[in-house]
């Protein structure tokens, strides 16, 4: 029997600040009118001791998304075309940062508004320069 699951998998390397501040490692970078949000500056904020990571889009596109293991977020977010709202089912949450960078894993449902939930993997590398 054959799936007719389609994978979309989309790739990004893109140059940016990575730096510690309190217990928390950041990475900054801005997007690109490749990703459809140029404009916008886009912030991760890891943090390590509490197994928690953020997404923040400021700018064209704003948003603050929230991952923790377990736990659901719901977001407003406010696109050139109007307001999303969506909702976030963390199911895994894997951050294996250092000074030096690391990894970042994140399985999780994403839902918009009265529509399927879409299984989502998250993978960012870091790589201090």
């Amino acid at each position: 029997m054959q799936s007719n699951k389609k994978e979309d998998i989309v790739e990004v390397v893109t140059p940016g600040s990575f730096y510690k501040k309190e217990n928390s490692y950041y990475v900054v970078y801005d997007e690109t009118e490749l990703s459809g949000m140029e404009g916008t500056t886009t912030t991760f904020k890891i943090n390590c001791k509490d197994n928690k990571f953020s997404l923040i889009r400021m700018g064209t596109t704003n948003a603050k998304m929230e991952f923790q293991k377990a736990k659901d977020d719901i977001v407003l977010y406010n696109t050139p075309y109007g307001p999303l709202e969506l909702k976030i089912e963390t199911k895994e949450l894997n951050i294996n940062v250092d000074d030096e960078g690391g990894d970042v894993v994140i399985k999780y449902n994403l839902t918009f508004t009265g529509q399927k939930p879409q299984k989502t993997i998250l993978k960012i590398n870091i790589k201090a320069q």
